[in-house]
């Protein structure tokens, strides 16, 4: 039977060993745990929320959480992949952001209201230390699924940073830009309103697009 996957928004004290024991509930219960966040603390509480896969209903496992004493409330809800689905991370000059995102943001509404879930990030970044680093962080974020670099001079350590997020099965999908980042990406598109398209296309199972099937890589 194929694992159902919940979501679980845990009220607990906040203090050491607490994780532990709401872990050691969810094991009990064979519960895989798929993603887990500190949403916020509120003193002396703090809210923990867990996405899993469950090889039976979530009630049971709910109910066993809230007996515990360091609990003050348990809340099943529906799993952040059901409500966002995929994400695509666009970053890069504010004004080339923007752009693709316009492409991005209309592309995923076609898809999307075909039953697709993506959502699109953005986040305008400069500076050759802080691109590489954000690009780096897209590996610890949740559910992203491509990578859009929007600028006109990326190279240097962010080109070795999308090597590695490349080599990790991060896709990602450059500007016709200056620089070195060109060369490391798995796609070049000179129109950033043409990038977010292709970027939505490329991850949506709703699209008959794929990149492998290409045969250049610069438009």
């Amino acid at each position: 039977m194929a694992a159902e996957k919940a979501g679980v928004v845990v009220v607990a004290f906040n203090g050491p060993g607490v994780l532990h024991q709401l872990t050691g509930v969810i094991a009990a219960h064979n519960g895989d745990i798929r993603s887990i966040s500190l949403i916020e603390e509120q003193p002396p509480d703090t809210r923990i929320y867990f996405e899993l896969d469950l090889p039976g209903p979530i009630d049971p496992l709910a109910a066993d959480l809230t007996v515990l004493e360091v609990v003050r409330s348990v809340e099943v809800v529906q799993t952040m992949q059901k409500i966002y689905g995929k994400r695509i991370i666009i970053m890069g000059g504010g004004a080339q952001v923007g752009q693709v995102a316009l492409g991005a943001i209309a592309e995923a509404d076609r898809h999307n209201i075909r039953g697709e879930h993506i959502s699109i990030d953005t986040i305008p970044l400069v500076g050759e230390e802080t691109l590489a680093a954000a690009v780096r962080a897209t590996r610890r974020l949740p559910r992203v699924r491509a990578l859009v670099l929007a600028g006109s001079l990326m190279g240097g350590d962010i080109e070795h940073a999308v090597r590695e997020v490349r080599a990790q099965g991060m896709l990602v999908i450059s500007l016709n830009m200056a620089g070195s980042v060109p060369d490391a990406s798995d796609l070049v598109v000179t129109d950033p309103v043409q990038a977010g398209v292709m970027a939505v296309m490329a991850i949506a199972d709703t699209a008959k697009f794929n990149i492998d099937r290409l045969s250049r890589r610069v438009f």
